[in-house]
């Protein structure tokens, strides 16, 4: 509380001098940045590099590769440079003059017949969380109208979409924070190129941030020789009346983002080198011309002035502002005292200025939380259960979280072993585990906050959206999978592992989220909830797996259906009739694998991966349904007694 009031006192006397103090601009400056990537590797991954959705940069390439080869279907990813770059100065309001330089390769994948469809583009996006849809958004935005999200593009498209006013299927455009283009030009007219002919092109992007003009040249072949400044060629294409500024913040990420469809001919987009270079205006911040000097006035006969010194109503004032303190202080205490755990209680108002985006979880002050959410508003609300509330919420910078909304009745009894569970999980970052953005321990609230996948769970597209395609199936299933054996070897349990736990982004990447945390096992003991829960995670895995096989939910029976319909041999039938039957049934052998008993070969996660893989044989499964297999509940979310058919 000290450090509290000294810091005030500090501040407000500050202030208050600051009053009398009129400080003139400092001098304008120029802040340049640069970076330059002459190839890619496994090194600029994380550090350099944030890889999201379908990109990807292979040990052996030396580029980036959107999307993977070996899933180029209806995707979209992104590869953003790590670290935020300043393009836009408040007080002039000007954006930043930049220029980039990049050598690409579009091709149309393992089979490079017929039309193909896709594209690349350069972005200037706000954050480094988001990736946009696939087909003709070529990832840029995750919805035509969104207003939440906007990215500044160059786009080199190969489709002519005429919804989107596109002039051919070889064209590059200016993208202002929508997918139409606000300027575009034929590639083969204006650099007597063919974008995605396989060969290794180079392309030059320079904006003028004064004149509000940007210069797009492209090039067959590339050398360093070719990208430098004077030696390229007049007649590229300027686009004037180019003015970003309402579409940046003071600090933007910037990279490269691109998507196929889900036709025949999807193809892949290699960027293999990199230059990029900045310059925005700023103005220091210069200490004031006058001195303490100045402003004692001593008489002829040595002694201060009668006037009384502006310090002493500066003095006054502080003395006012620590009372007030002192007793606000005072009523706060014996309000906080009537709560457990007060040593997590935050001062509510009190909001922390968080980096954009925040790179790891925080601790959020429950103003913060009301912010988000509009105030717990219904209108946020995306669903409950017995034990909580969710909500859409939209944090200072921008970027969308979801945040769940504990009842105090169901986390009193284990709040303290929660809290440090949270704090835990906040720290694992896997591609395919949903990140806890952070928490609120704040006087009786206990909410926990997740990163914002906009394609929602997987229950909604099995059970709700129509056909989901097995090769879509088959991905989510090994994605939860790897997500689950990370997890597993962190010596970490979900405890939560359904369907609707299971997050879809727009590349169709399934994100384990939604943790059950100490609540699935609620009053059990801490050595009882270790010895189970990774053991019931894979048990509601295996029942998840024939959920996305059969297309049925848990609650009619499902698991006393597969284990039927394996002891008469017929578990074809219980597979949708959309899928492929072998490799289906195959993944439902492994489901039923997982919920044999621990001493009868029920897998490890690790194990699972290996046979989803196709890395390792498959054991044979039993004829008959094992006996101390106990039914699952899906009322409770466990099996029942607990015990899933481990220890009877």
């Amino acid at each position: 509380m000290f450090h509290l009031l000294i810091s005030i006192i500090l501040s407000s006397t500050i202030l208050a001098q600051s009053s009398h103090n009129h400080h003139k601009p400092g001098p304008e400056i120029t802040l340049k940045k640069s970076l330059s990537f002459p190839t890619f590797g496994p090194n600029n991954i994380n550090q350099d590099i944030t890889l999201l959705g379908s990109a990807a940069i292979p040990p052996q390439a030396g580029c980036i590769q959107i999307p993977e080869p070996e899933n180029p279907h209806s995707s979209a990813g992104r590869a953003i440079y790590a670290s935020p770059v300043r393009l836009f100065d408040p007080s002039s309001r000007l954006p930043a003059s930049f220029e980039t330089t990049f050598s690409f390769r579009i091709w149309g994948g393992p089979d490079d017949s017929g039309p193909t469809s896709g594209g690349l583009s350069f972005v200037i996006a706000p954050d480094e969380l988001t990736t946009g849809r696939p087909g003709p958004w070529l990832g840029m935005l995750n919805d035509a109208c969104e207003d939440d999200l906007k990215v500044v593009a160059v786009e080199l498209d190969t489709r002519m979409n005429p919804e989107f006013g596109d002039p051919s299927d070889n064209h590059v455009g200016v993208n202002l924070g929508s997918i139409v283009s606000a300027a575009s030009a034929n590639a083969s007219s204006a650099f007597g190129v063919r974008l995605n002919d396989g060969e290794l092109h180079w392309a030059s992007i320079a904006y003028d941030g004064t004149n509000k003009s940007l210069s797009i040249f492209i090039g067959p072949g590339f050398s360093v020789e070719k990208a430098r400044p004077e030696a390229r060629p007049e007649n590229g294409v300027r686009f004037d009346n180019i003015d970003l500024s309402p579409y940046l913040n003071e600090y933007m990420f910037i990279g490269f983002s691109g998507s196929t469809g889900d036709d025949n001919h999807p193809q892949i987009h290699s960027v293999c080198s990199w230059n990029f270079t900045s310059a925005t205006r700023a103005r220091l911040r210069v200490p004031s011309p006058e001195s303490c000097a100045s402003k004692i006035m001593v008489g002829d006969d040595g002694n201060i002035p009668s006037k009384t010194p502006s310090s002493f109503y500066i003095f006054v004032a502080v003395v006012a502002l620590v009372l007030m303190i002192m007793i606000s202080l005072f009523f706060n205490r014996k309000k906080r005292e009537s709560y457990e755990f007060s040593d997590e209680m935050a001062v509510v108002g009190m909001e922390k200025k968080r980096p954009v985006p925040p790179n790891r979880a925080w601790k959020f002050s429950l103003a913060e939380i009301y912010s988000a959410t509009r105030r717990f508003g219904e209108s946020q609300v995306l669903g409950s259960d017995r034990n909580s509330v969710t909500y859409k919420g939209s944090l200072l910078n921008g970027s969308n979280v979801v945040v769940k909304r504990f009842s105090m009745e169901a986390v009193i009894p284990v709040r303290r072993r929660m809290m440090e569970e949270v704090k835990t999980i906040g720290k694992i970052r896997h591609p395919n585990i949903v990140p806890v953005r952070g928490w609120c321990f704040d006087n009786q609230e206990t909410i926990v906050l997740y990163e914002y996948v906009g394609n929602g769970s997987l229950d909604k597209w099995l059970f709700g959206f129509g056909v989901v395609p097995w090769t879509r199936r088959f991905k989510v299933v090994k994605d939860t999978a790897e997500g689950l054996a990370y997890l597993h070897s962190k010596g970490l349990a979900h405890k939560n592992v359904k369907a609707s736990s299971v997050f879809i982004d727009v590349s169709f990447r399934a994100l384990l989220g939604d943790f059950g945390f100490v609540l699935s096992l609620g009053e059990a003991s801490a050595r009882f909830e270790a010895m189970v829960s990774q053991k019931v995670d894979i048990f509601e895995f295996g029942v998840m797996m024939m959920e996305v096989v059969s297309g049925r939910g848990r609650e009619t029976g499902l698991l006393d259906l597969a284990w039927a319909l394996h002891e008469s041999g017929e578990k074809a039938k219980l597979v949708d009739r959309s899928l492929n039957p072998d490799q289906a049934v195959r993944v439902m052998d492994v489901g039923l694998m997982c919920t044999l008993n621990e001493n009868r070969g029920r897998p490890s996660m690790e194990e699972v991966v290996g046979y989803l893989n196709s890395e390792r044989p498959l054991p044979d499964l039993p004829t008959t349904r094992p006996v101390s297999l106990f039914p699952y509940s899906s009322t409770t979310g466990l099996c029942s007694g607990y015990s899933c058919g481990s220890f009877k």
